[in-house]
Order: structure tokens, then C-alpha cells, then sequence
């Protein structure tokens, strides 16, 4: 047989698709995505709405009988953990709303899991225990989220709602377009809440992000138009600005300020349409306490502040280097850079620089610096970035990780270069949702040393 023949043959063959099919199975540990790790007859399946310990029917949502694994949903629970609750969302559940990950989970249950998949992270791509990173092995929850069971916390002050066809708000549903119809997210903040953004109709509209600012009156729609759709005539129950976005991208104000007002650290921040801002109206505060109480930054120091967005970290660095000390911070977005000057231009010991922060760092020169902050994206600052951080000397560096696997990998790399986590705090600021927040300060210590500490 040619080698022609036998791509021809396996392009023919389509694999038997098993979505619809369903499994009884025993349900075992947390994984990392909101889901749990059960087996069936050799195969691995990931399973949502379910917990480890139960016992459940499963049915796949995702994979054929060629798949290495397959995604599922515990459509019915014969044998129920006993942190398992009733899911106080109406929209929560197998083939709805794929927002939250753990409605059916009582809260304490909730940062136990995180916890564990934090655990499994370090150890599995770190090579770490929590003792060794200096983890006491919790997830805090933020200043008025603890609630007992049944009760879900209203946090959520930037919600992105998609339009279905007949004009109706919603949400996605999980590794899904499709749009479930929502006439109340419980996650969502109060001021978002408010909005009244789920009792209209949105015709011609793709999507609506509504943004409550934390410690200012401002409220924004940022809208998004079905190409060739006029924008209709927008009237929400409080006031608000709206912005749209165009074909390409591109967001434009149509009336009102096109940025909110977000207060934290002792200061407003500017943050235009586009710019990143913590979701949780706690986090900005929560973040930069446990940076600073981490790095413990001293007059006179240098500071840079990586992934910097509209410059949180790096005014709360510039007010403790004082005026002696100086602080660059590098960010990638224009708009952000744009509002991180105007942030911190009473501050002329702060530069912000933009472009990636592979390719602007070495540029800038730095040979070295005392301190840094670094809050990249989902996937991690990645090896080259690490290796090029652990040659400027920094007596401390701050890790804020929104994805404790990318955490985790890019722990690894700093150890190969002496720089190990000193300390390691986890935060719950995604209620109902399997997402965590992590922030890791790490100092290098001789390897002699610290091989010694960990054994």
C-alpha cells in the first residue's frame, strides 16, 4: 500500500462520535477548569457539575472513540458528596449557563477545591509541596464574600452579556456560542444588576458589556453591533455611557465618558473601554496588600511592573520608593499606556513604556533592578521572559497569577535560576467559578540552600 493510500484511508474513516452517550462512573479528584476526573472502562473523562466522591451518570458533551479523553456532564447523582448543594442560580446546571463552575458546591467546599488544584498544580509543574512554596494551603475569601449555603455573593462588576437572535441578553454556555437567556446573573454586582441590561431587548446587537466602577457613580455599556446593524436608541434604568464597537475592533464613544473611574490603593484610576481592570471590586486593594506586604519595598529602590494595564502596581510601588526610588512599567495595549500616564503623571519618578514586555524590556537597557512585579496574561510570562527577569538581580520578585498552572510552570523556570516562592497567598475572587488568584513572592537563595530547606 503507497503512503497515498493510507492517508487516503484515514481521511475516509470518521470516528464514531460519543456525545449523547452516558456512563455510570465513580467521580475522583478536582482538576484544573471547573470540571472532575472520573474512568470508564480505561478512558478519562472530565466532568462538571459534580464533585469528587460522587457517584454519577455521565454524558458526554465533547469526543468520538478516538479521543484521548472526553468532556462531560453529570446529567443525574446517584451518590451525593455532602458539600454538594442545591444550585441557587435558576440558569446553573448541564447545558446552561456556562459561567459558573461551582454553584453546586457550598462556598467553604469551593476554596477547598481551588486549594487542591493548587496543590496538584505546584507539585505536578513545580515540583513543589505548599510548605515548600511557602503556601499555608488556603484560599481567602475577600472581605464580605463568605456566605452560608445557598447564598451566592454579588460581585461581578463587569459583566459581558451575548445577544441571541431574537434580541434577547444572556450568557454563553460552556465551550459553547450559544446564547442562555438570563433575566438575572446572581454573580453580578448590584450597580450592574441595576442596569436593567436583561429586562430589554438589544436588536442588532451582538453583545453588551455592562462595567460598575468600584468607589465612583460611573456605569458603561460598551455595545456590539451585528455588522451592517444600526445602533439602536440605548436607555437603561440608571445612567450610563455608552460606547460601540466597530467591524474591526475598534470601540468608539457614542455619548458620556469613554472610560469609568475606579478607586483603590488611595487612588482613581482611569480605565478606558478595552482596559483591563480586577472584576471583583475588592481585588485591586487585595492585590496590591499582599504585593506590597510581600516585596516590603524600601526608599530609594527600583521597581519595574510588568503586564502593568492602567498602572495599579506601579503607583502603589512609586508611593513607597518615594522620591528617591523610581519605577517603569511596561504594557502592551495602547489604551491602557494611555491611561496609566495620565494615572501616575503627578508621579515623575514613574515611566510607563508600551509594547510586549519581551521585546521592550531588553530594549530599555535595565541591567538591574531591586524589585519587580509581574501580572501576565492567562498563559504565564513564559521562559524567555523568566530567564531574562532572574539576570537584573532583584532582591524580590511578585508573582500575580490569575492561572495557577501557568503559575506553576513559570515557578519552574525561576528555580532554575536560584529564585524560589519565599511565600505564596490564594485568593477566592471568583466566587461560584473554578478561577483563583495567586500572588507568589520570590527571592533567590543559593541552591545549596535551598535544596537543604527542602528536604
Amino acid at each position: 500500500m503507497t503512503d497515498r493510500s493510507r492517508v487516503n484511508r484515514t481521511k475516509d474513516r470518521t470516528a464514531a462520535s460519543l456525545v449523547g452517550r452516558r456512563y455510570e462512573v465513580e467521580v475522583g479528584p478536582v482538576a484544573h477548569g471547573g470540571h472532575c476526573i472520573a474512568r470508564h472502562e480505561g478512558r478519562v473523562l472530565f466532568v462538571r457539575h459534580t464533585l469528587p466522591g460522587e457517584r454519577v451518570i455521565a454524558e458526554v458533551t465533547e469526543g468520538d472513540e478516538d479521543s484521548r479523553f472526553l468532556r462531560a456532564d453529570a446529567v443525574e447523582v446517584l451518590t451525593a458528596a455532602p458539600d454538594r448543594v442545591a444550585a441557587p442560580c435558576p440558569y446553573a446546571g448541564p447545558g446552561r449557563c456556562g459561567g459558573c463552575d461551582f454553584q453546586h458546591v457550598a462556598p467553604g467546599a469551593q476554596r477547598r477545591l481551588k486549594a487542591a488544584v493548587i496543590t496538584e498544580q505546584l507539585a505536578r509543574l513545580a515540583g513543589l509541596t505548599p510548605e515548600q512554596a511557602g503556601w499555608d494551603g488556603t484560599v481567602e475569601p475577600a472581605p464580605g464574600d463568605k456566605v452560608a449555603k445557598g447564598e451566592v455573593p454579588a460581585w461581578r462588576t463587569r459583566v459581558q452579556y451575548a445577544v441571541d437572535a431574537d434580541g434577547r441578553a444572556g450568557l454563553r454556555r460552556h465551550r459553547s456560542h450559544e446564547v442562555e437567556p438570563v433575566d438575572h446573573c446572581m454573580i453580578a454586582a448590584r450597580e450592574v444588576s441595576e442596569l436593567g441590561v436583561e429586562a430589554r431587548q438589544w436588536p442588532g446587537i451582538t453583545a453588551v458589556e455592562a462595567i460598575a466602577a468600584t468607589g465612583s457613580s460611573d456605569r458603561q455599556v460598551v455595545v456590539t453591533p451585528a455588522p451592517g446593524a444600526r445602533l439602536p436608541l440605548i436607555e437603561l434604568d440608571r445612567p450610563v455611557s455608552v460606547l460601540r464597537v466597530d467591524d474591526q475592533g475598534g470601540i468608539h464613544r457614542v455619548h458620556g465618558r469613554p472610560f469609568v473611574r475606579e478607586r483603590a490603593a488611595g487612588r482613581t484610576w482611569r480605565v478606558g473601554a478595552g482596559g483591563f481592570w480586577q472584576v471583583h471590586p475588592r481585588a485591586a486593594d487585595i492585590l496590591v496588600d499582599a504585593v506590597l506586604a510581600g516585596l516590603k519595598p524600601r526608599p530609594g529602590e527600583t521597581a519595574l511592573d510588568l503586564y502593568c494595564g492602567a498602572g495599579l502596581f506601579a503607583g502603589a510601588l512609586a508611593e513607597a520608593v518615594g522620591e528617591r526610588g523610581a519605577v517603569l512599567g511596561i504594557e502592551s495595549g495602547k489604551r491602557a499606556v494611555e491611561d496609566a500616564r495620565h494615572n501616575l503623571a503627578d508621579l515623575d519618578r514613574v515611566r510607563i513604556q508600551q509594547g510586549k514586555v519581551e521585546q521592550v524590556l531588553p530594549r530599555t537597557g535595565i541591567t538591574e533592578t531591586d524589585l519587580i512585579v509581574l501580572d501576565p496574561p492567562r498563559s504565564g510570562a513564559g521562559r524567555a521572559t523568566v530567564d531574562h527577569l532572574t539576570t537584573l538581580g532583584a532582591r524580590a520578585i511578585a508573582y500575580v497569577a490569575c492561572d495557577p498552572a501557568a503559575l506553576a510552570r513559570d515557578l519552574s523556570y525561576f528555580a532554575a535560576s536560584g529564585y524560589h516562592p519565599v511565600s505564596l497567598r490564594a485568593f477566592d475572587l471568583f466566587p461560584m467559578t473554578h478561577h483563583v488568584e495567586c500572588v507568589a513572592v520570590l527571592e533567590r537563595v543559593e541552591k545549596e540552600a535551598s535544596g537543604a530547606a527542602r528536604h
